[in-house]
């Protein structure tokens, strides 16, 4: 296998699983909220670019003969991560799509309900307002939404890719068999 194929076929599987279990949050986040939803996203992040790690390990072992040293799988790793993000965003664009672009409004709608049962002054509620206003300006722009989106899940590519380069460029650590 060449090394093009390693970042597409082990990005778009830590993509894809990562897709699937922010859709699944979403559509029960009217059980768990934005809040538990935005945390269990997070985690299906790192859970999901496993895969990141997998890739470079094979990489390792197939192609290289079980040693390869950090930039190669530095640079390796952080190929994986922007297929990985970049199949997210895809995905995330395509949910909002097929919602009708409402994810914005029943967030906000969210915040202010929290704002209220909370027992938020005027004022308060009145900054929040303005907040959630520059938020749909922001977010109905496809160019800042995608990149609001990416940059969720590049930092933790970012790290994952850190740790797996660093593991990996010892090849005692979990050596070819």
């Amino acid at each position: 296998m060449t090394y093009a194929r390693y970042p597409l076929i082990y990005g778009l599987c830590s993509g894809a699983v990562v897709a699937m279990v922010i859709v699944a949050s979403l559509i029960f986040k009217d059980q768990l909220g934005f809040a538990h939803s935005l945390w269990f996203g997070y985690l299906a992040m790192l859970v999901a670019l496993v895969f990141l790690f997998v890739g470079v390990k094979r990489y390792r072992d197939v192609e290289k003969g079980g040693v390869i040293k950090f930039l190669p799988a530095l640079g390796l790793g952080l190929a994986i991560a922007l297929v990985a993000a970049l199949a997210y965003a895809a995905v995330w664009e395509t949910y909002l799509w097929l919602t009708g672009y409402g994810f914005m409004e029943a967030f906000i709608a969210e915040q202010q309900a929290e704002l209220v049962a909370k027992g938020a002054t005027a004022a308060e509620l009145a900054k929040a307002q303005a907040d959630f206003q520059w938020m749909r300006g922001v977010y109905s722009n496809f160019f800042t939404r995608f990149g609001i989106t990416m940059a969720e899940i590049l930092p933790v590519g970012l790290v994952m890719a850190l740790v797996s380069a660093l593991a990996l460029m010892f090849p005692k650590v979990f050596p070819a068999r």
